[in-house]
């Protein structure tokens, strides 16, 4: 290419060059909207941050909940207890149920604090005085973070107290269909509250007994004639009361059950069995025998449950054994001239396992097998276990589950053994003579987990009715 011919193709590219439009540098461009996306990100982490710092915070109630936040209620409505106006002698008191609502202090349990939401939303339910004190029970808003719920909760303090005397005592849900209290000690006696629903017929009877037919027998203590809903009951001295309640609404049940609470100092401390006692309740148990502090343990243990006194009752150990490799024992504790409660429970002097409750009528009672289930140990879970205990001079034993057919069951040298029955199905456990004449059945029934009641105040723990 001679040096003319370059320098006019030169001067011709140039020409076109200058002609053509070149595309802005796409760089600075690129940069700019890159910090304005990068800005966007960092605020949006910031903002994220910030309400999980705020949410964690108000979940630990750290932070206050914020009025915009919502909160998730874990309990729906308030309780149907708090229905109409408040009830008790302090009904008409405005002002001291007002101070009564500047008492009220947040609850921790082991997960943290839980909040008194909005105090003007704290129902008085319940506030006078009743004997030995003043009593008030309030439903409570209550958060812990965004977690919502309402609790019944329980005051007392010394009668005609003011409200800033008054302390918390113990709380339950407020989907509770009834609310109680039981207050007292063996020394000076106590008190027992129930509240129902406004306009209930309550009742609290008391005073047990345990009749010779097989039954509970308990007296009238306390009523709400007036339809307030409220039962009240002054108690004697003495040992711990087994009591129960019954309430009807418009005539139909409502609610049927015991009563439990605090209820100090031991009953009969220094009347447990004596030595003798106890030689003559083991003298015709069958087994290898328990070591003379297991079985006090036990004895006593039975006693506390039947809520009866050593000098009123007669003790019999009737068979002893080892039960998932423990221990065990069955013995009866019969009141002077009533039914005969068997126990069965396996386990040492520190601790013990209350496996069988079970009320039977006198006449009979020491001719029945008795069989009860097991449950796995050191848990509530059933099992399909059951151990036998044969009566004196039976020589087979079956047990018939639902509608099967009777299964025999093998007998140790003790007349005890073991046979498998379907945790939820009741059956009938039945003893036997050499020649195959029947002598005596016993109902197997279906695990009851209600000890807060007397053998024979419900279908698991009793034969008659």
């Amino acid at each position: 290419m001679t040096e003319h011919v370059a320098a006019a193709l030169r001067a011709a590219l140039t020409d076109e060059a200058a002609k053509a439009t070149t595309a802005e540098d796409p760089w600075p461009r690129f940069a700019a909207r890159e910090t304005r996306h990068r800005r966007l990100r960092r605020v949006r982490r910031s903002a994220v941050a910030g309400f999980l710092v705020l949410a964690v915070g108000v979940q630990s109630n750290v932070v206050p909940l914020p009025g915009w936040m919502p909160g998730v209620a874990v309990a729906a409505a308030p309780s149907r207890l708090s229905a109409g106006p408040p009830r008790g002698g302090l009904a008409g008191d405005v002002a001291w149920q007002d101070g009564l609502r500047r008492q009220v202090k947040d609850m921790q349990d082991p997960e943290g604090w839980w909040r008194v939401g909005d105090r003007g939303t704290i129902r008085v339910v319940y506030a006078g005085d009743v004997p030995g004190m003043r009593l008030a029970l309030v439903l409570v808003p209550l958060h812990f973070g965004v977690i919502k719920s309402w609790t019944l909760v329980w005051y007392t303090g010394p009668t005609g107290a003011a409200p800033e005397q008054m302390e918390q005592d113990s709380n339950t849900n407020a989907d509770t269909p009834v609310a109680t209290l039981l207050d007292g000690s063996v020394d000076r006696g106590g008190v027992a509250v129930v509240i129902g629903p406004p306009g209930a017929t309550v009742t609290i009877s008391g005073g047990a007994t345990y009749s010779a037919a097989g039954t509970v027998e308990r007296r009238l203590l306390a009523t709400s004639a007036d339809g307030s809903g409220v039962a009240l009951a002054d108690l004697p001295p003495g040992g711990p009361p087994r009591l129960a309640t019954r309430i009807t609404v418009d005539g139909a049940p409502y609610f049927d059950g015991g009563l439990d609470g605090g209820w100090s100092g031991r009953y009969g401390s220094g009347m447990d069995p004596s030595p003798e006692m106890l030689d003559a309740a083991a003298r015709d148990a069958r087994g290898p025998g328990l070591d003379r502090d297991r079985f006090l343990a036990f004895a006593v243990t039975a006693l506390n449950d039947s809520r009866l006194a050593v000098e009123d009752v007669t003790i019999r150990l009737l068979w002893t054994g080892t039960v998932n490799g423990l221990p065990a024992g069955l013995l009866t504790v019969q009141p002077h001239g009533g039914g005969v409660i068997v126990y069965a429970m396996h386990g040492g002097v520190d601790w013990r396992r209350l496996d069988l409750r079970l009320l039977l009528p006198a006449a009979g009672a020491f001719e029945r097998p008795i069989a009860w289930r097991l449950r796995a140990e050191g848990k509530d879970t059933q099992t399909d276990q059951v151990v036998v205990v044969a009566p004196p001079g039976a020589a087979s034993v079956t047990v018939t589950a639902g509608g099967g057919s009777p299964v025999p069951v093998s007998l140790d040298a003790s007349g005890a053994g073991t046979t498998t029955v379907p945790p939820g199905s009741p059956a009938v456990v039945t003893a036997y003579t050499s020649g195959g004449v029947t002598i005596a059945s016993t109902p197997l029934h279906v695990l009851d987990n209600d000890s807060s009641q007397l053998p024979g105040d419900t279908p698991g723990t009793r034969v008659v009715g």
